[in-house]
């Protein structure tokens, strides 16, 4: 953890804190501006402090940052990002991806600097890893909540997606955009690891509507490499799904890691006990980062693991980043009649049938999702 000056009663945060990030010095002085107190921590004695943003629970001292990078013990207060992205995409929700969520819309995606994890395979390590790598980073776009709202307006979106880094780190810079999305008539989504607890979730809930989370195995001998726990992860994943978000998950199959029968069936199993009716995306993985040392995920990979999710009771399994040689795993089939209800070429939607509300036109089967917007229900 580095080391931070404690601010000065008189100064503000951006006046006092001036130590260098694992990145280069002019994007640590920038970030240090872009800042504000956080909500979700709890103070503890001789000025430390509790993070509560996600499930590592860092126990801050002054002076110090959580596992994270991004948020900061100064004096006894801990401060959490404000004001920035780091990135910003008009993108189709399916980018997301989100299968379930007003088809064929367009997303307005912002992404922040930093990760509570450190993945070998990251492919958007740039942001993600600009705060432990020096060759990663970029420089903060200073924008408010309102700035977002028109942009997402003028892109003619329909959802607002907190994404390209671990959003749970920056919820409170999130919660504010979501508020002024909402107001916009957005839907408001995170595309999250699930190392979340249940006071970022309830903090969340008012605002937040879907949630996609990246199952990255089911070994928890996989993701200690990737700086996390399997049972804090499965545990988020329960809690997103009881607290009533709507949830589709991602597991990225990586060659050798994650990819035996085995594994996959074991993802597909608890998911099923969750809920039959979640989405589950099985993605391509290509060699990005760190991580440069196997073979790109093929499609017949990524088709047998569609089907053992479907052969262990999942209605929705979808195959991805691999247009066309999935034909079969990009569609959206009733699980009533097995209609075909969305087809899709890529993150392209050539073709919904869906009535509104999500009801199968054929058998009147009504299908799990978010369907409409607030302003449509």
């Amino acid at each position: 953890m580095n080391a931070i000056p404690t601010p000065q009663a008189t100064q503000t945060p951006s006046a006092a804190v001036r130590a260098p990030l694992a990145g280069d010095a002019p994007l640590a002085r920038s970030l240090t501006a872009l800042v504000r107190e956080a909500a979700l921590y709890q103070p503890m004695a001789e000025g430390s402090v509790l993070c509560v943003a996600c499930a590592h629970r860092c126990r801050i001292k002054p002076g110090a940052r959580g596992i994270c990078q991004a948020r900061y013990n100064a004096g006894g207060v801990l401060y959490a990002p404000w004001g920035y992205a780091s990135a910003i995409h008009a993108d189709p929700v399916e980018k997301k991806p989100f299968y379930h969520v007003l088809p064929g819309s367009t997303a307005l995606t912002f992404g922040m600097l930093g990760c509570n994890f450190h993945c070998d395979y990251c492919q958007n390590w740039d942001i993600s890893q600009a705060l432990r790598d020096a060759a990663a980073g970029a420089p903060p776009i200073r924008v408010t909540p309102d700035d977002l709202a028109a942009l997402a307006r003028r892109a003619r979106a329909r959802s607002m997606v907190s994404s390209y880094n671990e959003p749970l780190i920056t919820s409170e810079w999130a919660a504010d955009v979501f508020k002024a999305a909402k107001a916009a008539g957005l839907v408001c989504l995170y595309v999250s690891n699930g190392y979340a607890t249940r006071e970022v979730l309830a903090f969340l809930r008012p605002w937040l509507d879907g949630y996609k989370i990246d199952l990255k195995s089911m070994r928890d001998r996989n993701y200690r490499q990737l700086g996390a726990a399997l049972d804090r992860v499965l545990e988020g994943t329960r809690m997103v799904y009881e607290m009533g978000f709507w949830l589709e998950i991602v597991t990225l199959v990586v060659p050798g890691f994650n990819d035996s029968d085995d594994e996959l069936r074991d993802a597909a199993q608890f998911i099923r006990l969750l809920s039959p009716d979640i989405p589950w995306h099985v993605t391509a993985f290509h060699a990005d980062y760190r991580m440069t040392d196997r073979d790109n995920t093929d499609a017949r990979a990524l088709a047998r693991a569609a089907e053992i999710g479907y052969a262990e009771g999942l209605r929705y399994v979808y195959a991805g980043n691999l247009p066309g040689k999935l034909a079969r795993f990009e569609n959206t089939y009733c699980p009533g009649c097995g209609a075909t209800l969305i087809e899709r070429l890529g993150f392209r939607v050539l073709n919904n049938r869906l009535k509104d509300g999500g009801v199968c036109p054929d058998c009147g089967a009504r299908i799990a999702g978010l369907w409409q917007t607030p302003a449509q229900a």
